[in-house]
């Protein structure tokens, strides 16, 4: 079962949130990196989260039309049949959706899983995410119901973003300040309005100075230890200990010490995308460098097939890039732990 049924993806958030580990989502933008991740979750023995975001899904959709809807579902297709090779689970999931891109993305690709649910089989997708950190609360969080009652209806997990992360993520920008801080008010607003399980589950992507992007030391101040408050906060008003499952997002290039105080405070699912964009790139690079002559037809000469060959430098850079998977699954805890 490489891919996880609703309920082995419950399951698997479960025993990530009872022995404090997160399970690395890694964002993919080809076959290619999807075995990469894949390969990275298996050598690790670790079961892992794999997800395309709109900007993945577009380029996946082919640059002619670049329908993001085509890219995800072929994308998801097609790891259905090769993650079957990998003796790992894995879930499919769907990055940063603003508001803009749903009726493009989130809702055309809840309702194919509402109609594969309908003829009795499992949704394509085990979630989705819903990123309305560029809106009001009380907006984000109404549209925020509306796909929540949707995505349990497919039996599928929402993730929402309610207040900003730094950076950028596929077009979706903000400032690097003092409002990338959730408060226990914006935590409570949102049990409030989505409940805390029974309307459907949801994994929480709450902002502790989180940035999308790799920055230098001392230019993002990480506060992981908000995360208890905001446990502590909600779960005194509704009697629940430790509601929320949490999302770590601008994880790439973050401290042991970060990670490890996240991982106490709640957090199930940590998203890498920088990091694994790089260790993808980085042998590529150093293959072009380093057989210039061969890749390129200089001075009329003929080059060399066997390095230019995508091929040849592909697989150095599904390597590169399982190797950093499969780190990421030490720092989160997750190494030994796929589900028997």
């Amino acid at each position: 079962m490489p891919i996880a049924t609703p309920e082995v993806y419950n399951e698997m958030l479960d025993r990530a949130k009872a022995g404090k580990f997160a399970y690395p989502a890694i964002n993919v933008t080809s076959s290619q990196t999807l075995h990469a991740a894949l390969r990275g979750f298996a050598e690790a023995e670790s079961d892992g989260i794999i997800q395309i975001s709109t900007g993945g899904a577009e380029f996946l959709g082919g640059q002619y039309n670049k329908d993001m809807v085509t890219g995800a579902v072929a994308l998801a297709e097609f790891a259905h049949i090769v993650a079957a090779k990998y003796d790992i689970t894995v879930a499919l999931h769907t990055d940063h959706c603003p508001k803009d891109k749903l009726d493009g993305y989130v809702r055309p690709l809840l309702d194919v899983s509402a109609e594969r649910v309908k003829a009795g089989r499992d949704p394509l997708f085990q979630s989705h995410m819903w990123d309305g950190s560029a809106e009001t609360l009380a907006d984000n969080l109404a549209i925020g119901q509306e796909l929540l009652a949707k995505a349990a209806a497919a039996k599928i997990i929402l993730e929402v973003e309610i207040t900003p992360t730094g950076g950028e993520e596929d077009g979706v920008t903000h400032e690097i300040n003092d409002e990338l801080y959730t408060t226990v008010d914006d935590a409570i607003r949102t049990a409030e309005a989505l409940g805390l399980g029974e309307k459907g589950r949801y994994l929480l992507a709450a902002s502790f100075g989180n940035v999308h992007g790799v920055y230098k030391p001392g230019n993002v101040v990480l506060r992981p230890e908000l995360l208890k408050d905001l446990q502590e906060g909600v779960g005194s008003k509704y009697g629940k200990q430790s509601p929320f499952d949490f999302v770590f997002h601008g994880g790439s290039g973050s401290t042991a010490e970060e990670i490890a105080t996240a991982l106490e405070n709640g957090v199930v699912k940590m998203n890498l995308d920088t990091d694994t964009q790089y260790a993808f790139t980085r042998p590529v690079a150093d293959h072009m460098f380093k057989n210039y002559d061969g890749v390129l037809k200089v001075d009329g000469e003929v080059g060399s097939k066997k390095t230019y060959d995508p091929r040849t430098w592909g697989k150095s850079a599904e390597a590169g890039m399982a190797a950093r998977v499969t780190e990421a699954c030490a720092n989160l805890r997750s190494t030994g732990t796929k589900l028997k």
